[in-house]
């Protein structure tokens, strides 16, 4: 927001004037601070579920910027009238998951509210000279995602209506969103990667315009994009989210699909995530290496597109 006032500051890195995943403080030579949260109300109804995703979602952002997440602060909306059991199973949900990333809990806020709503402030660490961007992309890279798409069409349609959703749907939706990112994260540091964000609440398609640089486009291949089944059939029957509508009129004119994308892929595509995959820009000759790596996980990766020369539109959907 331009109302913002900016700050004038030699170590902050990066701020909320770019469109990064997390901001970056400078405290010497070797160390910078990465500090990012997130929080919002619950996408699925057991509260324990609902804690571990809310607490991967908000501890990616450090991965996505090349860091190790060390402390984490919790953020608690609760009606003081609900049961206390309830945000019981939350907090032990978020525990357990920042516990898994190697961070330390330290504590948080709580205020009453008519509304649940949690999530984590986390703080991170990273040398300055290994911060990963979001858009310093090279011509020629590989794009590689780590997670399928398609568990926000999965949620709301769930939240509606158990019965709309299969068990198996279901719960392929919870895994991925179970998932921390630092393992495909750890896999993907060892070889040369240029750019990286995580994807959220701007679906695939808008976290990959975050990833344009003035210098390139990027081409992705649709038919190589991994999602789960069931939130095709969910597309295919006209499901829409409010989200997915949000991102694609954010995108009105700045991306160009091909006559045989059809209107389901570009739901999926448009479709907000939760604690959602990677995208990674790796060096082309080290793609399939690291595909391969990546695929030792139980959550497997795709490589999606290519950074390519500057074209009429930042992305090309073929």
């Amino acid at each position: 927001m331009s109302s913002i006032p900016s700050f004038d500051d030699k170590n902050l890195l990066v701020g909320f004037d770019a469109s990064d995943d997390g901001a970056v403080y400078k405290i010497d030579d070797n160390t910078a601070i990465i500090q990012t949260l997130d929080f919002f109300p619950p996408i699925v109804p057991d509260p324990y579920l609902f804690g571990q995703i809310a607490a991967a979602n908000s501890v990616s952002d450090i991965y996505a910027m090349g860091g190790k997440p060390i402390s984490a602060l919790n953020i608690v909306c609760f009606n003081e009238e609900e049961d206390e059991s309830v945000l019981a199973a939350i907090l032990k949900g978020g525990a357990d998951k920042i516990k898994e990333s190697g961070a330390v809990l330290c504590g948080g806020h709580s205020i009453n509210d008519e509304g649940i709503k949690y999530g984590l402030s986390i703080n991170g660490v990273v040398h300055p000279n290994k911060i990963l961007y979001n858009n310093r992309c090279k011509i020629g890279d590989s794009i590689i995602l780590t997670k399928p798409l398609g568990v926000g069409i999965i949620n709301i349609a769930h939240l509606a209506d158990e019965g709309m959703v299969s068990k198996s749907g279901y719960d392929a939706a919870i895994k991925s969103m179970t998932t921390l990112n630092k393992y495909a994260f750890e896999i993907a540091s060892k070889f040369n990667i240029n750019a990286v964000t995580d994807v959220t609440g701007f679906g695939f398609l808008g976290h990959l315009f975050e990833m344009l640089g003035d210098g390139y486009s990027i081409k992705i291949d649709s038919g190589s994009i991994a999602y789960i089944d069931e939130a095709k059939r969910l597309s295919e029957e006209f499901l829409l989210t409010a989200g997915g509508q949000k991102n694609r009129e954010a995108l009105e004119g700045k991306l160009a699909f091909g006559a045989g994308i059809k209107e389901w892929q570009k739901e999926i595509m448009f479709d907000p995530q939760t604690s959602g995959g990677l995208l990674i820009s790796v060096e082309a000759g080290d793609a399939a290496a690291l595909i391969k790596q990546l695929n030792k996980l139980d959550i497997k990766s795709c490589l999606v597109g290519e950074v390519i020369k500057k074209e009429d539109f930042g992305i090309i959907v073929i």
